[in-house]
């Protein structure tokens, strides 16, 4: 009775011991350390802006910060670090500066989807918009295409494409 009562409780403990997000998604092995980009952006009203962005991924805890440094074509720089808190074994809550509130990134697999608020007038005045972003990480895990489309309302007003390189 006794071995019994060992075989039963041991492998409990020991789960009750690990952590409870020890797998890594494809958002830590892909993000975690440098990254390259390129992309584009494009607005229906004909606005349209190249960039490349250099990334610093790191992990702590349950927190995933990415850092991104990026470069128009027409010589801005602007960056940016995201704050990826993990909620679920393939969920996160995430903030950057410039969103408004959180979003929830959801992983399945080799894919990552999120949306999110975003003021885009620096000044005083406010131009909210709203991102749907979808990436997906390529079967050599070398790379992630990241598209996204920009709403404004109920309208679709610019599309984003990133193309990371590991």
């Amino acid at each position: 009775m006794k071995r019994f009562l060992v075989a039963l409780i041991l492998p409990v403990a020991l789960f009750a011991a690990m952590p409870a997000f020890a797998k890594d998604t494809m958002m830590e092995r892909f993000f975690r350390g440098k990254t390259t980009a390129t992309g584009s952006f494009s607005a229906i009203n004909g606005v349209k802006r190249q960039f490349d962005v250099v990334l610093t991924g790191r992990v702590r805890g349950d927190t995933l910060i990415v850092r991104e440094d990026f470069v128009y074509s027409d010589g801005e720089k602007d960056r940016k670090t995201w704050r990826f808190v993990r909620t679920g074994p393939a969920t996160y809550s995430g903030t950057r500066e410039d969103v408004i509130g959180t979003t929830t990134l959801r992983v399945d697999g080799n894919t990552a989807r999120f949306t999110y608020l975003v003021d885009l007038d620096s000044g005083p005045g406010r131009n909210v918009v709203r991102f749907y972003d979808k990436m997906v990480l390529s079967g050599d895990g070398r790379s992630v295409t990241n598209t996204a489309t920009v709403w404004k309302y109920i309208f679709p007003v610019a599309r984003v494409k990133v193309d990371f390189q590991r």
